[in-house]
């Protein structure tokens, strides 16, 4: 079959200002956008409508509607498209995780602790309420993770430790730059960790929006770095309860390079 260009309007990505943050992908609804290599592209031309709905979800600036020759749109071939990654998406949910080795390193484990000691407040930020170093330095560290797994695709759902749990969806840097996150931020709570930079988005979007409706969550806190490609994670945690309808308390922080928190207005 002969493909014809045409000189349209079309979506161009600056490939300077992407950050990769993923936050453009669930905004466009014929699937015409992923990152690839830590960049937004365009998959196919053809699937791009040129209307530019994607936008205002970029925080960076960094998409803009050009005219230059591109296919031209298809609408049946960008629905097809989509259905066939919705189709991809479904089935990789449904086969079960292991690790390489054969390992059933994403059987669900719950943890029994003993309550953590009363933490003096340290900080001037209240997100979390009182943290900070113990009262009592305790002879061995003692890890507050109630439960098992952690990774956001590893995560499903109906896993009994999320039904009533405050909810931490934390960026994989962030408990790395947060001093204290265990045992004196992740205490009482539940954790998911993930890059909004590396995985996919649109899978990211379909996990939460499912645990906002289908977990039983009592509240959730986004914990992101403060560098733009985190606030991917922010924006598909509140997509996902705008598509929903969710009303499960949301919260936003910001750990800055120096371990510092913020609690987001976004």
């Amino acid at each position: 079959m002969t493909i014809t260009n045409i000189v349209r309007k079309i979506v161009e990505i600056d490939e300077e200002k992407c950050d990769g943050c993923g936050a453009c992908i669930p905004s466009c609804a014929e699937g015409a956008l992923a990152i690839v290599d830590g960049k937004a592209r365009i998959v196919k031309d053809l699937y791009c409508d040129g209307l530019g709905a994607c936008l205002g979800a970029c925080p960076r600036d960094a998409l803009t509607i050009i005219e230059r020759e591109a296919e031209e749109f298809d609408e049946a071939a960008a629905h097809a498209h989509v259905a066939r990654m919705k189709a991809e998406e479904e089935a990789a949910r449904a086969r079960p995780v292991t690790l390489g080795c054969g390992c059933p390193g994403s059987a669900m484990i719950e943890m029994k602790r003993e309550p953590a000691k009363k933490a003096k407040p340290t900080s001037p930020c209240a997100c979390f309420g009182d943290f900070g170093e113990p009262e009592e330095k305790a002879a061995k560290p003692e890890s507050t993770l109630s439960h098992w797994p952690v990774k956001i695709k590893l995560v499903p759902p109906h896993a009994p430790f999320l039904r009533g749990a405050d909810l931490i969806v934390a960026a994989d840097c962030a408990p790395v730059a947060l001093a204290g996150f265990n045992p004196n931020v992740l205490a009482g709570k539940v954790v998911m960790i993930g890059c909004p930079k590396f995985d996919d988005a649109q899978e990211y979007l379909a996990k939460f929006k499912a645990i906002l409706t289908q977990s039983g969550v009592a509240s959730v806190t986004v914990l992101r770095m403060e560098v733009p490609c985190c606030t991917g994670l922010s924006h598909l945690v509140h997509r996902a309860a705008e598509e929903t309808g969710s009303r499960v308390p949301l919260k936003d922080i910001v750990i800055t390079r120096n371990g510092d928190m913020v609690e987001s207005m976004l």
